[in-house]
């Protein structure tokens, strides 16, 4: 949408505190599958998560002050109340940190990832080159992606097992979608209580040996507009009335148009992105504004 947009970010600062997540999977995925001749490997999942609890500083939370959209209008509360499906944006949403930024620096490359992933989600670079080009610092071996699961288990924003329990609950449909990879996202998905069939992500691709060859083109959240397609794909099969996208990056931004998300709900808790904030429907700091709401 924004193809040449440019946009200043913000970090969120948080003041945390770890604790062990209630939630443990309940199941382990040890597969392979074939794909484009090459194998993709799903690693076993690490026997237990982390979450994270954090509060946003009210300081923090003043550079939002600015903005004419922290204030949802009553249409806009209707429609979140009345949605039947939500689908949530991964990296910097669902989690506190950007999935291909942490394994870049597990793999010894963090700071020019983290360079093209901020020029991606803001908009000003195609989404698809900017995923090529940061695969391309550092290469991640299946070996490698095994072992950062391993050592660094997701981490989830604060009050995210809450909503999506309380959006469960109303009978809504509960979706991940993002740019990010399933052998990293799926551990994400089994916290949350999310079917792996509520998943649209990008997959890693590895020779038999284990070498990254790359990643799966066919996926459409591998470029931009992919996220819109997806939601529009999903919207068309399930017969949705109303569906909601949150997320914080120009690529969760573009999932609202005709036949995709009716409602685009920024998430600046991680990333406060200034371009994409600005032309959200509602614009939100923490999840339980959004918990809130739904009463």
């Amino acid at each position: 949408m924004e193809g040449l947009v440019s946009s200043r970010i913000t970090p969120i600062r948080a003041h945390c505190t770890r604790y062990q997540s209630p939630f443990r999977p309940t199941f382990i995925l040890d597969f392979t599958k074939s794909v484009n001749k090459f194998q993709v490997g799903i690693m076993n999942q690490p026997k237990s998560f982390k979450s994270i609890a954090a509060s946003v500083h009210p300081s923090e939370v003043s550079k939002l002050s600015h903005f004419d959209n922290t204030q949802p209008s009553k249409d806009i509360i209707e429609i979140w109340r009345k949605a039947d499906a939500v689908c949530f944006d991964v990296d910097s949403t669902v989690c506190v940190d950007e999935g291909i930024d942490e394994l870049a620096e597990f793999c010894g490359a963090g700071t020019a990832v983290a360079e093209w992933t901020a020029r991606a989600m803001g908009g000003s670079v195609p989404f698809e080159e900017a995923l090529a080009a940061r695969l391309s610092l550092f290469k991640p071996s299946l070996s490698k992606v095994q072992d950062f699961l391993e050592k660094r288990p997701p981490r989830l924003s604060p009050g995210i097992d809450d909503l999506v329990k309380k959006l469960k609950a109303s009978g809504k449909d509960v979706y991940l979608i993002s740019g990010g990879f399933r052998q990293m996202i799926n551990p994400v998905a089994s916290l949350l209580e999310i079917p792996v069939e509520n998943i649209f992500a990008n997959q890693l691709l590895f020779s038999n040996d284990g070498e990254f060859v790359g990643f799966d083109a066919n996926e459409p959240t591998s470029r931009s507009g992919g996220k819109a397609v997806a939601v529009q794909q999903l919207r068309k099969a399930r017969g949705y009335k109303a569906l909601v996208m949150i997320g914080d990056g120009a690529t969760d931004l573009e999932a609202r148009k005709p036949g995709g998300a009716d409602m685009f709900i920024c998430f600046a808790g991680v990333q406060l992105r200034e371009a994409v904030a600005a032309k959200a429907d509602w614009l939100v700091s923490n999840f339980r504004d959004l918990i809130n709401s739904l009463d």
